[in-house]
């Protein structure tokens, strides 16, 4: 009979590798996409690592699979020793530029991330791949190195630096305002999302509640849009408006600001971005008067 050490000595580390991608998933076929294996390929490496281990690390059911008592109690070990391993590699025998993916909305890379980029420090040496999430993204789920996130900044396990002061304002176009005495009888634009909306204003302003709204849209960017042509009043965002408003595109109709307890901030897993591109990420894209 094998011994305990035996078990695991000269373990194939691409065995590792699919047991920890599959257990971190929930998925052997994301798994499968990840490392750039087919799914009968990870399938068949699961068992050859099971029968080495002499344990079960998943049960197959109809619907997927899920990890055995055993195999949840060994991801978190195996996770860690893995990327003790590639920081190590990463130091000693790293290429120039580190590849990270940032997940963010559509909005937020467009009006905020992209016109920050070529400001970065030359010297951080991060080939960056930007990624749009969905109005509710699976985090779980992600495959993304960094990832822009609308909450409160406190998420177990990760690291957290404010995107920006969230502030929002009633925008529109100058010439919608053409001959109207009060901005409030114009149509309103609305977003879906998480950002507060037209009633959240009209309960922490003086204005009435407001009527619904005449358009609505998925995306901030798409809203902007909207508004820019003239076709009525956002809620818009202080500081994704700024170039807008910079143009002479939109004005602001109010003296007053929603500003919500939450807001966009750039987070990652600890211990995924070494702390150099870290520090120089947020030095580049986050605003340092957002707290």
């Amino acid at each position: 009979m094998e011994t305990s050490n035996r078990r695991v000595d000269k373990l194939p580390l691409e065995w590792v590798r699919v047991f920890e991608s599959a257990g971190r998933t929930g998925n052997f076929t994301a798994a499968a996409r990840e490392i750039g294996l087919t799914q009968a390929a990870v399938s068949q490496r699961i068992q050859n690592l099971e029968r080495r281990l002499g344990a079960r690390l998943f049960t197959r059911e109809a619907r997927g699979v899920t990890l055995t008592i055993e195999g949840e109690a060994w991801l978190p070990h195996v996770s860690q020793a893995l990327r003790s391993l590639d920081r190590s590699a990463d130091a000693l025998f790293g290429q120039p530029l580190q590849k990270l993916v940032l997940s963010a909305s559509a909005s937020v890379i467009q009006l905020w991330i992209v016109p920050r980029l070529a400001g970065l420090d030359p010297g951080t040496q991060v080939q960056l791949s930007l990624t749009t999430m969905n109005i509710e993204p699976d985090f779980a789920r992600s495959n993304a190195t960094i990832e822009i996130r609308y909450g409160s900044g406190h998420w177990p396990g990760m690291d957290a630096a404010r995107l920006y002061a969230e502030r929002l304002i009633p925008m529109a176009a100058p010439a919608l305002l053409r001959g109207v005495s009060h901005w409030q009888a114009l149509p309103r634009i609305a977003v879906s999302g998480p950002r507060p909306g037209w009633q959240e204003w009209a309960e922490r302003s003086s204005d009435a509640a407001p009527s619904a709204p005449r358009y609505r849209f998925d995306s901030f960017v798409a809203a902007l849009g909207a508004a820019r042509a003239g076709l009525g009043v956002i809620l818009g965002s202080e500081p994704l408006c700024a170039a807008a408003r910079a143009e002479g595109a939109l004005v602001r109709l109010s003296n007053d600001a929603l500003v919500p307890e939450d807001g966009y901030w750039m987070t990652a897993r600890k211990d995924t971005v070494p702390a150099r591109q870290w520090q120089a990420l947020v030095a580049g894209l986050c605003d340092s008067g957002a707290g």
